[in-house]
């Protein structure tokens, strides 16, 4: 089986609905993701994936979508205020917490076709979340 794992950096602000502690308020991180690609083989050029696909695809998509956003749960109710003020947001269907943004994160790249493994991310230097489908 052979792996190869792209990082990606990115800021982002979020806050917790419905949580006790600093994460229910608005505020900002700087991430790190980690996305594993996997392969039992390699390809015709001798590599699972070129890291610079992963770049262009994953990469590309967080820079337009998540980076330098406020990311909140669709009825967070500082949503209406934010676009009032032309903020950038992303909004989820779940808290934005570490864990569901390695699961968004996986589920773009598995949709462009990617073999990923699983994808950490940190959001902040000592404390990440892991998301790797169960086999099964």
């Amino acid at each position: 089986m052979f792996q190869v794992t792209r990082e990606i950096h990115f800021c982002y602000g979020h806050r917790l609905l419905d949580y006790q502690g600093k994460c229910a308020h608005l505020h900002g991180h700087n991430g790190r993701a980690l996305i594993t690609i996997e392969a039992d083989g390699l390809d015709d050029r001798g590599m699972v994936l070129d890291f610079t696909d992963i770049k262009r695809v994953v990469q590309e998509w967080i820079e337009s979508h998540l980076d330098h956003r406020m990311i909140l749960r669709r009825d967070d109710p500082a949503v209406e205020s934010l676009e009032k003020l032309g903020e950038p947001l992303f909004l989820l269907d779940e808290n934005p917490t570490a864990e569901n943004l390695a699961r968004l994160l996986f589920d773009y790249a598995a949709s462009q076709g990617f073999p990923v493994f699983e994808v950490k991310l940190w959001e902040t230097p000592s404390c990440h979340a892991v998301y790797r489908p169960s086999k099964g």
